[in-house]
């Protein structure tokens, strides 16, 4: 009886499906992933080391732990957002992307913080600065 010789067959690994399945998942992901930018403040937030760069007259907007606000030392009665609007362009004159810089303190009211940023921002200053002391390391 002659029997023929068997012939080895190498294993085969069949790519396509797992291909498919990758492109599924990158379509998937495509799909869901959200891309709205979300309303946000852009903050330029200062270094904490380095030298003090020279700025052409910003705008310095104070708070006070208590709520007290101050625009280029001019202090504001009520807080509105109205108020606060005026006063940013009425202390920018006729520049149209001054330098704002917001000192307020430790303990203030963060919402009036933001408030000062968001009116900023509606009138189109975008070069906002939130004011820092450097931290004394003995």
């Amino acid at each position: 009886m002659k029997l023929l010789p068997q012939q080895s067959q190498e294993p085969d690994v069949n790519l396509t499906p797992m291909i498919d399945v990758v492109f599924l998942l990158l379509l998937f992901f495509m799909i869901t992933t959200s891309f709205v930018r979300e309303s946000a403040l852009k903050v330029d937030l200062p270094q904490a080391t380095g030298e003090q760069t020279e700025r052409n007259d910003p705008i310095n907007i104070v708070i006070s732990a208590d709520g007290e606000m101050l625009v280029n030392e001019t202090p504001i009665a009520k807080v509105t957002d109205e108020v606060i609007s005026r006063v940013l362009k009425e202390a920018a004159g006729d520049r149209d992307n001054p330098q704002i810089v917001i000192s307020a303190d430790a303990k203030s009211a963060y919402q009036l913080i933001v408030t000062a940023m968001d009116n900023a921002q509606q009138l189109g200053y975008h070069r906002i600065t939130l004011a820092t002391r450097q931290n004394e390391t003995p």
